[in-house]
């Protein structure tokens, strides 16, 4: 079997690299040679996955398909499954998760839960908070495109209101968070369903990404085994193929709500590489190859740390500090091959194990304070 993915971003990498020790064919499409990809992979088109010609072309020449980025052509995809391509996930749940509306209307109507919602243009927003209809605080998304952060606007003041995104929006009641955690599954062609440890995460606090993920998450395990049974829920009722992260909050309340879910691998699941068994990205090449999945069980405590770029630098990146954290014990960098670093690019992410996991935050901390992506 040929798998061809469409995008040649640092998922697209690592999911080439899983697929490396099990001499699965891949095959991989992108704009440009210079994304992470090509660095590693000779088997690689230059295309536009989100022209339907372009995913159409590179679609006949394998025989599994699956995706690293949402936005692509699913007109194309739709017609490459009735031609009879596996393609994971399937056309119509990429319909219901690359519009944030959507999926809110699906955990909706299933009963899963979710924080409250409206759907609305960013246009009536104010509009709807001057007549009383709206109260602040809220958070707007927009309902397509929105990626690492962009697309997301917080309102809590008035003020605030001069800021509001254009176009078809969801507007989310301001949830007061305790945790924010996210399950990664992933559901095989037989319909069985694995599942990821949960993991803990913290954000950086202006743009809006992780910078640090802990596993395992210390949730209680009451409330981790809730978190579970509502992620595998999703992809039950869902019924998709392949991987679903499942980003989630516990708020002040203790109430386990679902955020935003993505069909593919997933920042929260980098530490799996190491941490796991079977990494997210192995599992994803399991299942399209259809064999058996493997397990998911955690070897050691874990923490996830994103190299971002730093602010005031753009150009040819430099990972000051990298020969200093190789000799150090249980540190795993990934540097991604991007060509340009600028203010909070992801451009690589460091696993860091331990026996515990407060030894393995401490050391995260100090590869955080060592490590800077620089030009």
């Amino acid at each position: 079997m040929k798998i061809g993915i469409l995008g040649g971003g640092q998922l697209g990498r690592m999911l080439v690299q899983a697929a490396i020790p099990l001499d699965i064919d891949i095959s991989v499409m992108d704009k440009s040679v210079d994304f992470p990809t090509p660095d590693i992979w000779p088997y690689f088109q230059e295309g536009d996955f989100t022209n339907y010609d372009h995913v159409m072309e590179f679609g006949r020449t394998v025989d599994a398909i699956t995706i690293e980025i949402e936005s692509v052509n699913i007109e194309a995809l739709y017609d490459l499954e009735r031609e009879g391509k596996v393609i994971f996930p399937q056309p119509h749940i990429l319909d219901i998760i690359a519009d944030k509306g959507l999926q809110k209307n699906f955990y909706k109507e299933h009963n899963l839960p979710t924080s409250s919602f409206i759907l609305c243009d960013g246009a009536e927003i104010k509009d709807k908070v001057e007549s009383g209809e709206l109260a602040l605080p809220f958070v707007q998304k927009v309902r397509k495109g929105g990626y690492d952060g962009r697309g997301v606007h917080v309102v809590q003041t008035i003020d605030d209101l001069q800021n509001l995104l254009h176009g078809p929006s969801v507007v989310e009641s301001l949830v007061e968070i305790q945790k924010e955690i996210a399950v990664i599954v992933c559901r095989g062609r037989d319909g069985n369903i694995s599942h990821f440890p949960v993991v803990e995460m913290s954000f950086h606090p202006t743009a809006n990404l992780v910078e640090f993920l802990f596993s395992p998450s210390n949730l209680s395990l009451a409330k981790q085994k809730e978190a579970i049974e509502i992620s595998r829920g999703i992809a039950e009722q869902m019924g998709i193929y392949g991987l679903l992260a499942v980003e989630l909050f516990e708020d002040v309340n203790g109430n386990i709500l679902i955020n935003e879910v993505a069909p593919r691998p997933h920042n929260s699941g980098h530490h799996t590489i190491e941490a796991c068994i079977t990494s997210q990205y192995e599992q994803l090449i399991r299942v399209l190859s259809n064999f058996p999945q493997g397990e998911t069980d955690l070897i050691q405590p874990s923490v996830m740390v994103n190299l971002l770029g730093e602010e005031g630098y753009a150009g040819i990146p430099v990972f000051e500090g990298l020969g200093e954290i190789l000799g150090m014990k249980g540190v795993y960098p990934h540097i991604y091959g991007k060509t340009t670093t600028k203010p909070f690019r992801k451009m690589g992410h460091v696993t860091v194990m331990s026996n515990e996991l407060p030894e393995a935050i401490r050391l995260a901390q100090e590869v955080k304070s060592i490590l800077k992506v620089k030009a």
